[in-house]
């Protein structure tokens, strides 16, 4: 069942017999809490890069020691210094490219790999391969874009031959950041993030702990509690109550395994760059070339995450 880099034909995309399911790992919770790629609280730019916070802090709390003598003469003067945070939108781009051919043999159905194909028209359950295809090629964009947002390494774009890549919310997380250092997930070590991104100024507006498959079964081993039943066993911990607030759990499978992130939803947001005329992601045809249909999805794409100060993340943890 690999996928292959090459336009649809009838041989190389068969249809079969039986009720479809998409399998493999394909889930996008980050994306999904953002809205998706077409909705949801999105920002609009004009450019590819943007700027996401102007972020400035106060000097340490002391108490001052100022003598009526020195008050007669005016204090070294301070000047509290803003820096410039940004991100970048990128190209996400796919090509679909099915056969004449392709598209008028939808009732040519093979019950396996290895018997003869039956013509049973009107009970496929792939009745129009152009628009299979689409929505495939869409679900993948989006399923890139959950990681880009999660794991992007940013890239400005400083000519025509250079893409540009956008910066993903656990890159960008360098102030509060705890390394585990190969050890398990832990209560401490959770503590140990919290307690530095509430030192550094997180408001944990809406905190929200994402995790892969591994991490997110030792949160309910560390912070499970199943009352007495002889009927029904076992946890599974949706939400950790912090001194700090209450930290929703989401599992997410483009978190990597030995990380888990710590964002702060309310700051965080998606980021198109709308083509006039078409919109921020979108499917047109392409020219003509032969005896099929060509088309592209294409958008422009990127993440507002906020001040990075209001994110954490654990990295190094034990993945086994």
């Amino acid at each position: 069942m690999a996928n292959t880099n090459a336009a649809t034909t009838a041989w190389n995309s068969p249809n079969y017999i039986g009720t479809l399911y998409r399998v493999g790992q394909n889930q996008t919770p980050f994306l999904n809490m953002l809205g998706g790629i077409q909705g949801g609280n999105e920002r609009l730019v004009k450019t590819l890069q943007f700027p996401i916070a102007q972020p400035w802090s106060l000097n340490s709390a002391s108490q001052p020691a100022i003598t009526e003598t020195t008050s007669l003469s005016a204090p070294t003067a301070w000047t509290y210094v803003r820096a410039q945070d940004v991100n970048t939108c990128q190209i996400f781009q796919t090509q679909v490219s099915i056969s004449y051919v392709a598209m008028a043999e939808s009732g040519k159905v093979y019950a396996d790999t290895t018997t003869k194909t039956l013509d049973i028209t009107g009970t496929a359950p792939v009745t129009d391969e152009r628009d299979f295809q689409i929505a495939a090629h869409m679900e993948q964009i989006a399923f890139d874009v959950d990681y880009t947002f999660l794991n992007g390494a940013y890239q400005q774009a400083t000519a025509a031959n250079v893409a540009a890549k956008c910066r993903g919310i656990i890159t960008a997380c360098t102030t509060n950041t705890v390394a585990a250092g190969a050890a398990s997930l832990s209560k401490p070590l959770i503590n140990q993030l919290l307690r530095t991104m509430a030192g550094n100024g997180s408001r944990f507006r809406q905190p929200v702990l994402f995790c892969n498959s591994f991490q997110v079964q030792k949160i309910s081993d560390i912070y499970g509690y199943a009352p007495q039943s002889t009927s029904v066993g076992g946890v599974a911990v949706s939400e950790i109550i912090t001194d700090f607030a209450r930290v929703s759990v989401v599992y997410t499978p483009n978190v990597p395994a030995a990380t888990v992130l710590v964002a702060d939803m309310a700051v965080v947001r998606p980021v198109f760059c709308e083509v006039p005329g078409k919109g921020v992601l979108f499917y047109e045809p392409l020219s003509k070339a032969g005896a099929g249909e060509s088309g592209q999805l294409f958008g422009l794409i990127g993440l507002d995450y906020g001040p990075e100060e209001f994110h954490g993340t654990i990295t190094g943890l034990a993945t086994s």
